[in-house]
């Protein structure tokens, strides 16, 4: 077997969307013509249930179309080469835990902090902004206070070659 690539957050938000444009323009009309064939629309739980599905669905995936939209406007060449920006893979020392965590730096849209992705919008993202190895970087988090220094760092355009 081989290794399976991790997909990009572009790439996860385009799966969704794909899958809720075929739920909205195959599945669901389906479901509202079945539904209605039952009978009294006024009492039809099964065709409001579709309704309500198909209002929910319409809603993410325009929801979805803007977030692509922004991720395809991000121009990487603008992003700087030595610093933590958007994209940057960052691994920080805790110092008063004397340990070590890794994060990506990502949009509000791509940010899942059990897979390590960071929002840029976040304390944490906010405050690693344009910081290079060696940086040491203090963030306020709910939790208080916490210092980290800056281990290593791959910006985006390392990691695309």
């Amino acid at each position: 077997m081989g290794e399976q690539k991790e997909l990009t957050g572009k790439e996860k938000i385009l799966g969704e969307l794909k899958a809720l444009e075929y739920e909205l323009n195959i599945e669901l009309p389906r479901a509202l013509r079945t539904a209605a064939a039952l009978g009294d629309l006024s009492e039809n739980a099964e065709y409001k249930s579709a309704r309500e599905r198909q209002d929910y669905v319409r809603a993410r995936v325009r929801q979805l179309q803007v977030q692509v939209a922004k991720l395809s406007s991000i121009d990487t060449s603008r992003l700087p080469r030595d610093r933590a920006s958007y994209g940057s893979t960052v691994v920080l020392r805790d110092v008063d835990r004397d340990s070590e965590i890794t994060y990506r730096l990502v949009t509000p849209e791509e940010s899942d902090i059990e897979q390590g992705l960071i929002s840029t919008s976040s304390p944490i993202g906010r405050s690693l902004l344009n910081k290079q190895e060696g940086d040491e970087v203090r963030v306020q988090t709910p939790a208080g206070a916490r210092t980290f220094e800056v281990v290593r760092l791959s910006t985006i355009h390392d990691e695309a070659e």
